[in-house]
């Protein structure tokens, strides 16, 4: 076998495990069109399609699997060879992508990222403001933030920051006119500054007591799509808004605004940092894991 196949397999191996040429190329350090041509060489040499392509999606043809079955065992023995040699140098390298809800922006990543990007100058993170669920292989991505009660099954997950809880604030101009609300039924008496997600749906206010949960949708007075918003409306005692407290603490100690039924805003699984199954992580993912997670 030419010798020039080798590294083309490798190339192969990392495009059927992310199910992406682009995920591939930034795990590779090479250019998308690099890792397709790559792959178009070696389907080429051996006369057999290894990768089905469509616009959507990206996965091995029943050959690429069995392939693919027989070289993985080799490069483990060859990852494991390295390391014990002591030839590894994990440098923590290259662009680094992350999506994660604004929220998540101002709570998680940017309170650290002076401190990560000084200790890892090799590595040029992106972050992605994104308050719906990313994709990680279709759009790309390297890990995303999400809450807990988000995870899903296939990803591998790791704490973020410690529990989270909402709360329901208000005005204190406002409280004054329209009075404070006891209970998740008083709503319905009051004006609600909504929060809309990116698909449309507007947010339904989850409130939970003594192993009583509730689910309110109040009148609305606003609709936003933002943290920032929702605080600022609720200060100009527009309507009550629920964000995630850490939000709301500077307003809130500074008096802007007042928190209502604390007792039915119970803790619930904070951020996570969540990234694909892999069977060796890059430097940087791996830099970027050990650098935010929550202890």
């Amino acid at each position: 076998m030419d010798r020039a196949d080798f590294p083309r397999l490798a190339v192969l191996s990392s495009v059927a495990r992310l199910r992406s040429f682009r995920a591939a190329a930034r795990e590779l350090g090479l250019s998308p069109s690099a890792v397709s041509h790559s792959v178009a060489k070696l389907e080429e040499r051996l006369g057999v399609r290894l990768v089905a392509r469509t616009t959507r999606a990206v996965s091995t043809t029943p050959e690429g699997e069995r392939l693919l079955a027989r070289i993985e065992p080799a490069f483990l023995e060859i990852d494991q060879a390295i390391t014990e040699t002591g030839l590894a140098a994990p440098v923590a390298l290259g662009p680094l992508r992350i999506a994660a809800p604004m929220s998540a922006v101002h709570l998680v990543l940017m309170p650290q990222m002076a401190g990560f990007v000084a200790a890892h100058p090799g590595v040029v993170p992106e972050i992605v403001g994104d308050d719906g669920l990313s994709d990680l292989v279709a759009e790309g991505l390297d890990v995303t933030v999400r809450l807990g009660e988000s995870l899903d099954a296939d990803m591998i997950a790791v704490p973020a920051s410690a529990p989270l809880t909402l709360a329901a604030v208000a005005s204190p101009a406002y409280l004054a006119r329209h009075g404070t609300p006891a209970s998740p039924e008083d709503l319905s008496r009051h004006r609600a500054v909504h929060r809309r997600f990116p698909d449309g749906g507007l947010y339904r206010w989850e409130f939970s007591r003594a192993g009583r949960a509730v689910t309110v949708l109040p009148p609305a007075a606003l609709v936003v799509n933002g943290d920032e918003m929702a605080l600022a409306a609720a200060e100009d005692g527009i309507g009550i808004a629920m964000v995630l407290a850490p939000r709301a603490a500077p307003r809130l100690e500074e008096g802007r605004l007042v928190r209502v039924m604390e007792d039915w805003c119970p803790p619930f699984p904070g951020f996570h940092l969540a990234y694909p199954t892999r069977r060796q992580m890059r430097p940087a993912l791996r830099a970027f894991v050990d650098h935010f997670r929550f202890r």
